[in-house]
């Protein structure tokens, strides 16, 4: 698809521009984890920033080479290569996706994905009063009116007064966590997706591939109830785990892609189950991975899981509640992750894309 070649194209220029910004050198590995094995990157799968088109902001990628593993220490799993967000994602890097112009990101999203290249003078394209011109080339080209959309003002400060600069984004829903992943996807050429909880937890385990403990001393990676102050902290303020990856026993709880079952593993089928994942097909429960600022230290593991729920939106008043904003959940957050194996066609990422659900509970 000559959109997708686009896109392409725009993704090689865009990795090889940020070579220069590479960080090779990897954090010593903790004392813990010295079971890991010491990675050695290959040119075309090392650290490195990827730059949010016309902003400031970056998003630092760590590489997990795939493997084998025990998820769940009980199920042999396998996963393929990708890289992984260093840090949580950031308010500063959420408001620009917040903040965007939803006219600009559909013009954007439809030139790089479907190769429609609207006009800036026409109509607003979030309009229902389209010129006929613009609606029968969208027509033509089969593009979902909701392909893109960004989220609604907040519910006030959201992050509660606990700060902003340099600290994880929070109370934001799964669908706009999603959201943000195809924002970041139009504004870098690069394809970025949630985690699966399996690529999540292998991650998570940096190289400890057979029977996973926590940590015996969680306040080196993690902020938890026991040390946090009652408030989450900026990213990357403990150590990091083998990979270098920061935060991922603690400070916000994670989205993944999947949606949650408790009998995950029964649903797994065969072993190795290989790149499992479970796309959302209800509203609740989609599945989070680690334990945040709001937790007891016990929650500081590479096992801890959760699903979401509809007591996260108790104070919204709305009906339907808002597909953005979680009133009641500042300990969850996100982080994205970019496959090595990037799709070739926008067909081919559309089965990481979930529909927005009306919440009326």
């Amino acid at each position: 698809m000559a959109g997708f070649a686009s896109l392409l194209l725009y993704s090689l220029v865009s990795c090889s521009s940020t070579e220069t910004t590479a960080t090779p050198d990897v954090p010593p590995a903790p004392a813990e984890s010295a079971a890991a094995t010491v990675i050695e990157y290959d040119s075309d799968f090392a650290p490195f920033s990827d730059e949010i088109q016309g902003t400031s902001e970056v998003i630092d990628l760590v590489p997990v080479p795939g493997g084998s593993f025990m998820m769940g220490n009980e199920h042999e799993v396998v996963v393929d290569d990708f890289w992984m967000g260093k840090f949580e994602i950031t308010w500063n890097q959420y408001n620009l996706f917040a903040n965007e112009s939803i006219e600009n990101i559909r013009r954007q999203l439809w030139q790089v994905f479907y190769d429609v290249d609207i006009e800036a003078g026409a109509d607003a394209v979030s309009s229902p009063t389209l010129t006929y011109e613009v609606l029968e080339v969208l027509r033509e080209a089969e593009i979902p009116a909701d392909v893109i959309s960004t989220p609604s003002p907040a519910y006030g400060d959201l992050s509660l007064g606990m700060g902003s600069d340099g600290y994880p984004a929070i109370n934001m829903t799964h669908y706009a966590a999603f959201m943000f992943t195809k924002w970041l996807t139009v504004k870098t050429g690069n394809f970025y997706r949630l985690p699966t909880e399996a690529e999540w937890e292998y991650a998570c385990r940096a190289g400890v591939n057979d029977q996973y403990t926590p940590p015996s001393n969680p306040d080196r990676y993690a902020w938890h109830r026991g040390n946090s102050d009652r408030s989450y902290a900026q990213t990357g303020t403990k150590e990091p785990n083998a990979f270098g990856i920061y935060d991922m026993l603690g400070n916000v709880t994670e989205y993944t892609f999947d949606q949650y079952y408790e009998d995950y593993f029964d649903r797994l089928g065969n072993e190795p189950s290989v790149n499992p994942m479970f796309p959302p097909t209800q509203l609740y429960p989609r599945a989070a991975r680690g334990g945040s600022w709001m937790d007891n230290d016990e929650m500081a593991s590479c096992m801890a899981r959760r699903g979401t729920s509809p007591t996260w939106k108790m104070n919204d008043p709305q009906l339907p509640k808002s597909l953005w904003w979680h009133t009641n959940a500042p300990f969850v957050g996100f982080r994205v992750v970019m496959p090595k194996d990037q799709p070739e066609t926008v067909e081919e990422m559309e089965k990481y894309w979930i529909e927005a659900i009306q919440d009326y509970f």
